[in-house]
């Protein structure tokens, strides 16, 4: 059952498809198309559900009752019940799976539903291209007699049905329009019954098709049928420019798809705080840049500069509530914690360090000593002067003896190493200033002509 539709002819079954080999005539065999996930059901005809839904130009589609138990597939062309005629259409779905879309599509069961009279034949094929012929001339003459009767109304679509005694005339308009007089030409000129039905823009681009500014085929006439409505907040919600150009379809509405991830960026900017006026720092004013809503992130610069700052949203928050306390933090961006010296054996002997440190820079601070004031005692004469300091000199020469002769042999190797870097420095000094001697000689022969005369200069001139 499920291979039927194929239209191969690899399963043996010749009935199955529209036969069309990937280049169909009836407005895309693929245009909202439905999955039938119940197709591999396999029951009895007669158990069947006896309603199915057959689809016609544009994707308009319609449900029918198989009241004669018809062996259809996905694809067949059916020639079912219309108002005073028949029409031609294809099977688009059978089984269960149409029951759940008459539920979705609040279709009742009833005897409303008209039934399918036959498979359609070679002869009905043959009639209806004939028909289908008719529809491209019938719509530009009846653009010019638009034009001619000056209304106001756009027409983008004629579907002739398949008897060829009616057609209907799909056109939209912004207001109310009289076409009364139009359809009395209409019906004298083409000898058919019209019929006038107004769409809206995004269903006359639903007909019609196109590509998107994705790439890909609009989703109005591939898989969209619900149009909801759509405004600029859910451009605003996405942090989208509200440019008219970008954001509107083919249509010239806004486009459908700004509904689809409008809930998922409703869920985010939960935790994103709303910034209405600049933040206040101790720096200056901070003001709203841009918004990364998944990875919650605000940019904010300040006044009079160029350059961008990535903050976190919970230290918005915070900025925020400091800002409605009175309170100015030192910056928007986060503050790093101080650091606490830890509390280990280093710890322990930096502090010790630290201390004797303190002390020295106190001990050097010491207030100087008080001189002592002089005595009122007599100064010595200068006989006692003369006896102290013969005492003072046999102390030294009879107690230091030895460090005496270790100090002068001390004093006498340290001399003599002061003389040898002394000759060497002067040796060095001599030799460099021979060298740059020598260098300047050098320099002033090179200067000097051959004949002795001035050196001509790259400019035109003489040196002296």
């Amino acid at each position: 059952m499920a291979c039927g539709s194929c239209a191969t002819g690899a399963c043996g079954v010749t009935s199955g498809g529209c036969g069309s080999g990937g280049s169909c005539k009836t407005g895309g065999c693929l245009k909202l198309n439905a999955y039938d996930w119940l197709g591999d059901m396999d029951l009895p005809s007669t158990q069947r559900f006896n309603v199915v839904e057959v689809k016609f130009k544009g994707g308009r589609k319609g449900f029918y009752r198989n009241d004669k138990y018809l062996e259809l597939f996905t694809g067949d062309p059916v020639v079912v019940d219309a108002q005073n005629g028949h029409h031609i259409g294809y099977v688009s779905l059978q089984g269960e799976i149409v029951r759940l879309q008459m539920m979705k599509k609040k279709v009742e069961d009833n005897d409303e539903i008209l039934g399918i009279m036959r498979k359609a034949t070679d002869k009905d094929l043959e009639k209806m291209v004939f028909v289908k012929n008719r529809e491209l001339p019938t719509m530009y003459r009846t653009r010019e007699i638009i034009r001619e009767l000056n209304l106001k109304m756009k027409l983008s679509d004629i579907e002739f049905q398949a008897d060829n005694s009616k057609a209907t005339f799909y056109y939209s308009a912004d207001d109310r329009v009289d076409f009364r007089e139009l359809i009395k030409i209409l019906a004298s000129e083409f000898k058919i019954r019209v019929e006038m039905r107004q769409i809206s823009l995004r269903q006359e681009a639903s007909r019609l098709g196109g590509i998107g500014s994705c790439g890909r085929e609009l989703c109005c006439s591939t898989w969209l049928s619900d149009f909801k409505s759509v405004s600029t907040a859910a451009a605003r919600y996405q942090n989208l420019s509200l440019n008219p150009s970008k954001l509107s379809g083919q249509c010239g509405r806004l486009k459908c798809c700004l509904n689809y991830e409008l809930e998922t960026y409703i869920d985010a900017l939960v935790d994103i705080p709303i910034v209405e006026k600049p933040i206040l720092t101790t720096k200056g004013e901070v003001q709203l840049q841009k918004v990364d809503i998944f990875k919650k992130v605000l940019w904010f610069s300040y006044e009079g500069e160029t350059t961008w700052h990535s903050v976190p949203a919970q230290r918005v928050k915070d900025v925020l509530d400091m800002n409605a306390k009175g309170k100015k933090p030192s910056t928007i961006q986060e503050e790093a914690p101080a650091i606490e010296a830890p509390n280990t054996k280093l710890g322990s002997a930096i502090e010790k360090l630290e201390n004797k440190r303190q002390r020295r820079e106190g001990g050097s601070n010491r207030p100087p000593r008080k001189k002592a004031t002089p005595s009122a005692t007599p100064e010595p004469s200068s006989e006692n002067r003369q006896q102290q300091r013969r005492k003072r000199r046999n102390r030294k020469t009879s107690g230091s003896g030895q460090g005496q002769q270790q100090d002068s042999s001390k004093n006498a190797n340290a001399a003599d190493k002061r003389i040898q870097e002394a000759a060497k420095l002067a040796a060095k000094a001599k030799q460099k200033a021979q060298q740059e001697a020598s260098a300047k000689r050098k320099s002033r022969s090179r200067k000097r002509r051959p004949g002795g005369g001035n050196r001509p200069n790259n400019s035109g001139g003489n040196d002296a």
